[in-house]
């Protein structure tokens, strides 16, 4: 019998109020949701998008501080600018397509110009709290999940002029999330990169800047290994830095408006273009523009009115004029960089030298390579088509029309039974699975020749598409997934030296991580409990009383392909690896993959724990010590 077909009538038809549809459609107004282990995660979104109106309000003039307190789940941020207009506090924050953002003559060049931010924070917060200080007076009102609960009137005060946002974001939608203090202190830095002058209070600690981008690529360079002092220009609504350093790859930070546009777009576009260009017609002599941009270490800030971002995160900036009756961005950029790169090199003949010199030892790195490159990538090309290491998925981060493309994953394995298990109960559309044979190389201290030399590697970076930067890489997140003993953590530590050392704007730009499986599992006829800490152990065999089951995962491929399911499902479990200012990649392997030296074998010594079943790594203080 043949299924009814559904009645489409009037009644079909639904209106959803502002608060209904974001949270529906959260995606549309924050991108991904996430648990907070990724830096681009909704939970960071929400705490951008009220310091952006704290930054616009400083942009303008007013105020030279912002104070921002985050514990464990609750935000709240204090501006000193000149506070909402008391009469509108509510409809600001509630009622889309309010908002002063608007009135361009209020805000010039400012990052938040739909007026949804302040909107999605309310509709996707538990609790959210808005308070407006203006001339002696003050505004409260509350909400929760977007509905409002609590309208205060219009009170006396003597405190200073400003805003006060206070929310908890909504737990249902961001399941079991919390905040990596590591990812908020880089948004911070960067607040105050761009906004000289500007003193941001967060959690006691203050975060200030006097020499915008200089300061941040002093932040995020090996100053001992760069090749010629950091180029620093300025210019009306634009600022660049840039130097040349060791290592592999190019690395740049870009910014509109004060945004930090993670995936680039047209500014960052005709940066590299205009550099390559410029010295190319300094040298007078063509170089390749791989040559020109290898190892070079950037930053871009540019001012425009009215920006087009490609999404409402404004991660990427997308074709526009600068101004309604001026130059393209691409032309603003290109202009200025040909203009004072040009004076600058041929005013500092030393620092031209050292570039040049650059250029071409990365030529001649490039010509040595040629060779063993073209064979290994021809025999790439014909693995791929039977690639027995790589069981691939069906969506990609590149693939651009796909909404599962930010769920796309590549675990790393090692051993078959360990791959057997995660390939059996993976999502097949969005989780793939590449498998190691044995160890890899240790690859500290040689060339990228080896990437070509090694088979393994060559098929790892042929996988993620990123032999020629990241324009191209296939998976979001990169997942290291090895047993929890000795071998495991030191197959990690190999990985992670490959990464690190051949392309670190993988880890850089926060793409990998350490998949986090249980270690123990207690149960009894009633209930199971996955532990992945002795104290997690401790918690369950309380909770299930007398005598549970104990088990003890000695390795991933001892997880049975149900079990493994709910690991790498819904409530994955992943600790990202992530580079602090604190030591640079050169130290950091050196530390861990250099020769043995006395700090690193008491290190080793103090970090090993023996059980009575496998002796095992203490894992959490390992990887808070590598990344750190």
């Amino acid at each position: 019998m043949a299924a009814e077909k559904p009645i489409y009538t009037e009644d079909s038809i639904r209106s959803l109020d502002w608060k209904e549809h974001i949270r529906l459609r959260p995606g549309m107004y924050i991108g991904k949701l996430g648990d907070g282990s990724a830096q681009d995660d909704g939970i960071y979104v929400l705490v951008k998008e009220i310091i952006d109106n704290s930054i616009d309000e400083h942009m303008m003039g007013n105020g030279k501080q912002i104070d921002i307190v985050i514990t464990d789940k609750k935000v709240e941020v204090r501006d000193y600018g000149r506070g909402i207009p008391l009469g509108k506090v509510i409809d600001c924050v509630s009622k889309i397509n309010t908002g002063g953002k608007y009135d361009s003559g209020a805000f010039q060049k400012s990052v938040g110009l739909n007026g949804v931010g302040t909107k999605a924070v309310n509709a996707l917060s538990a609790y959210f709290k808005v308070q407006s200080i203006r001339d002696g007076k003050t505004k409260v009102a509350e909400f929760e999940k977007g509905e409002l609960v609590k309208d205060h009137k219009e009170t006396s005060t003597t405190e200073k002029n400003g805003t006060m946002i206070t929310f908890t974001p909504d737990n249902t939608i961001f399941k079991n999330f919390y905040f990596i203090p590591e990812f908020l202190e880089e948004q911070l830095w960067n607040y105050a990169f761009l906004n000289a002058g500007l003193t941001i209070n967060y959690n006691g600690k203050k975060y200030y800047s006097e020499n915008g981008l200089l300061d941040l690529l002093k932040r995020k360079a090996d100053v001992e290994s760069i090749r010629y002092p950091f180029i620093h220009l300025k210019g009306n609504d634009i600022e660049i830095c840039l130097t040349h350093g060791e290592q592999y790859g190019e690395e740049y930070y870009s910014f509109v408006n004060g945004q930090y546009t993670t995936q680039g777009g047209t500014h960052l576009a005709a940066f590299r273009e205009a550099v390559v260009k410029t010295v190319r017609e300094y040298y007078k002599k063509d170089f390749d523009a791989s040559d020109v941009r290898s190892s070079i270490i950037g930053a871009i800030a540019i001012r425009v009115q009215e920006p087009v971002f490609e999404s409402q995160t404004k991660t990427k900036l997308g074709s526009q004029n600068v101004a309604h009756e001026g130059p393209t961005v691409r032309n603003f950029v290109n202009d200025f960089v040909k203009r004072e790169l040009d004076n600058y090199l041929h005013q500092n003949s030393t620092a031209a030298d050292a570039l040049l010199k650059r250029i071409l030892q990365s030529e001649r790195e490039r010509k040595d390579i040629a060779g063993i490159k073209k064979l290994a990538n021809d025999r790439a090309k014909k693995a791929n088509l039977h690639n027995k290491k790589l069981r691939d998925c069906r969506f990609h981060l590149d693939d651009e029309k796909s909404d599962k493309r930010y769920e796309s994953t590549l675990f790393i394995t090692e051993g078959d039974s360990a791959s057997g298990s995660i390939t059996k109960s993976r999502k097949v559309e969005t989780q793939a699975v590449f498998s190691l044979r044995g160890k890899p190389l240790n690859c500290f201290g040689l060339t990228k020749k080896i990437v070509y030399e090694n088979e393994e590697f060559n098929l790892l970076q042929h996988a993620l598409n990123i032999e020629d930067g990241l324009e191209g890489l296939r998976y979001k997140n990169v997942v290291i997934a090895t047993d929890a003993d000795v071998d495991g953590m030191h197959i990690r530590l190999l990985l992670m030296t490959f990464f690190l050392q051949f392309f670190p704007d993988l880890v850089r730009n926060g793409h990998l991580f350490i998949l986090d499986t249980p270690l123990f599992r207690v149960r009894n006829k009633k209930e199971t409990i996955y532990c992945y800490s002795e104290e997690e152990k401790q918690k369950a065999m309380a909770k299930l009383g007398v005598k549970p089951e104990i088990t003890r995962f000695k390795g991933l491929g001892e997880i049975s392909p149900d079990e493994f399911g709910h690991f790498i499902g819904e409530n994955i479990r992943l600790d990202p690896i992530i580079l602090t200012k604190e030591i640079t990649i050169p130290k950091l392997l050196s530390y861990y993959m250099g020769k043995n030296t006395p700090e690193r074998q008491q290190f080793i010594i103090e970090n090993l724990k023996l059980e009575k079943d496998a002796p095992v790594v203490d894992e959490e203080k390992v990887s808070a010590e590598v990344v750190e």
